[in-house]
């Protein structure tokens, strides 16, 4: 018994190694700060509640990467929702990955770091995570590199597409489900308000992370998925973000559903789960193109 329990236990440790190696069944993990946090100043002040609910990794920032057998030019960049205080990386992470893969799509979710009031932290993980997978498009397959966020990784993405800082890091599109948009403190989430700004924002800073008012020509086109019964993050936050794309004349497709609350991803209870995904499906082969 003593011999079996050491090759069982041989044997869990050999796959969780093949999980994290792009030769196995599972994603190639890459970490995208080999040389420590780029902020000097960033702090990681995890509350009880986080340490129990976030897995010790999640402190730095590390890329799951899916990469698809018959790849069709296309990569998704999937920021999950949580808040700002953890990461909801299954059902709106890494539980899309065979889906997107299927597609010929290589999938990449982001673990970004929590911003602990250092609000700039994510957008820079996010950011980085945009040079890691263009520098290799080529041995990818990769031709053009979306984001898609989720809640408050919908924040992040929004930002990432309304903040990019070089041709590199600017996403070629964006998928946004239920996300926050907004820190205008009369529609935002106040959660991920609070745990993206700590105490005591300045307007400055509130107006600064406020995607709505980024939005410019070259900003990229979007898809925005949505319930109008959503109680979490009021769909203000997607209806002013569309308007703001469409006075920009950027390319810009909303769709809110009647029912289906926050939350969902890739989960199976929300109502409408077939008609999102076929309308991803359409929007990424229509509007965005690929082989």
């Amino acid at each position: 018994m003593k011999k079996l329990s050491i090759i069982i236990t041989s044997f869990i440790v050999s796959l969780s190694a093949m999980a994290q190696s792009p030769f196995g069944f599972g994603p190639q993990i890459i970490k995208l700060w080999e040389n420590g946090n780029p902020e000097k100043e960033y702090v990681a002040r995890p509350t009880e509640f986080q340490k129990k609910m976030l897995p010790e990794g999640y402190m730095e920032a590390k890329l799951e990467v899916y990469k698809a057998q018959k790849p069709n030019g296309l990569c998704i960049l999937e920021c999950p929702g949580g808040g700002y205080t953890m990461l909801s990386d299954s059902h709106e992470g890494r539980q899309m990955s065979s889906w997107f893969n299927a597609l010929g799509i290589t999938y990449c979710v982001l673990e970004y770091r929590m911003p602990f009031g250092f609000s700039n932290v994510p957008l820079h993980d996010a950011e980085q995570a945009m040079k890691v997978i263009r520098s290799h498009a080529a041995e990818w397959g990769i031709e053009k590199v979306g984001v898609m966020g989720c809640s408050a990784g919908g924040h992040l993405a929004s930002t990432l597409a309304t903040h990019y800082t070089s041709a590199e890091t600017r996403p070629d599109f964006q998928i946004l489900m239920y996300p926050v948009i907004t820190m205008d403190r009369t529609f935002t989430h106040m959660g991920s308000f609070e745990n993206l700004f700590g105490s005591n924002p300045t307007q400055a800073q509130i107006d600064e992370y406020s995607n709505e008012k980024h939005v410019t020509e070259n900003t990229p086109p979007a898809l925005l998925i949505l319930s109008a019964d959503d109680n979490v993050v009021d769909p203000k936050n997607s209806i002013e973000y569309y308007y703001a794309l469409r006075k920009a004349g950027v390319s810009a497709s909303l769709h809110i559903y009647p029912v289906g609350g926050h939350g969902y991803g890739n989960l199976d209870f929300f109502p409408y789960k077939r008609e999102w995904t076929g309308e991803v499906e359409q929007w990424l082969r229509n509007v965005v193109g690929g082989k």
